[in-house]
């Protein structure tokens, strides 16, 4: 049974900034995105909102095509600092575009771009069983996440949940081993979306993962809140970028 929701008053106006990873030698980011969502022409679509991170804030929409070929754009100062940093590899085109946000109602947001052209809407819902999980959830501490064993209870309540076989933990195409610690998830059952006038289809819930490189995204349509942490690979480029970002206006 869904229960009334208002992601629009908590994502909107989240203040921007740079921060610290929450453990050691890692950088992170921190916000909210359509974790994935897969259409029934084969193509998947992704959106990461990331107001905070190690360098500072980016969106960034994500683009497969049925025949899997990724893009990722970014509206944001830099690739490198942005998702291309860890998926890029994995991606046959990585650019900037104008990325647009708008809530047309209190779980409905509207996701435009200029190049390619975009226009996709979705509508977020919780079941009452989520909104419970949910609630435990944004409750545990980053440190939770470390632990495999606990990690691994949480993958299996992903599948539960028709989100397919997820790894929260793993090395993305970039080498940076990572971990995606999604706090509040929301399903996306409703959806439409034109990419340069091409009508994408319909959501649908796929019996394998869709993959970029070798990171499964979910099987069906979620909206997830939380943050991810890599571990830092180059010490020296890592303190170099950070302090070219910490200049840029």
């Amino acid at each position: 049974m869904a229960q009334m929701l208002d992601l629009s008053s908590k994502l909107s106006g989240i203040p921007a900034g740079r921060g610290r990873a929450p453990w050691p030698n890692h950088e992170y980011v921190k916000g909210w995105g359509v974790f994935g969502l897969p259409f029934d022409s084969g193509h998947v679509l992704a959106l990461r909102v990331f107001p905070e991170s190690s360098f500072g804030p980016y969106r960034t929409v994500w683009h497969r095509d049925p025949s899997g070929r990724w893009s990722i754009y970014v509206d944001g100062e830099r690739l490198d600092t942005a998702c291309p940093r860890y998926y890029g590899a994995a991606c046959d085109h990585t650019g900037h575009a104008r990325i647009g946000l708008t809530w047309t109602a209190p779980a409905s947001l509207r996701v435009t771009m200029d190049s390619p052209s975009l226009n996709w809407t979705l509508t977020a819902s919780v079941t009452r069983l989520l909104g419970l999980l949910n609630h435990v959830s944004v409750a545990l501490p980053p440190a939770t996440w470390r632990p495999r064993a606990l990690v691994g209870a949480r993958e299996r309540l992903a599948r539960a949940l028709g989100l397919g076989r997820l790894e929260m933990t793993g090395v993305m195409p970039s080498g940076h081993p990572g971990t995606l610690m999604p706090q509040q998830m929301y399903f996306i059952d409703a959806s439409r979306a034109t990419l340069d006038g091409a009508d994408l289809g319909r959501p649908v819930q796929l019996q394998e993962n869709p993959r970029i490189g070798d990171v499964p995204l979910p099987a069906r349509g979620v909206l997830a809140i939380g943050q991810a942490a890599w571990q830092i690979l180059d010490q020296a480029e890592y303190e170099r970028t950070r302090g070219e970002t910490a200049q840029q206006p």
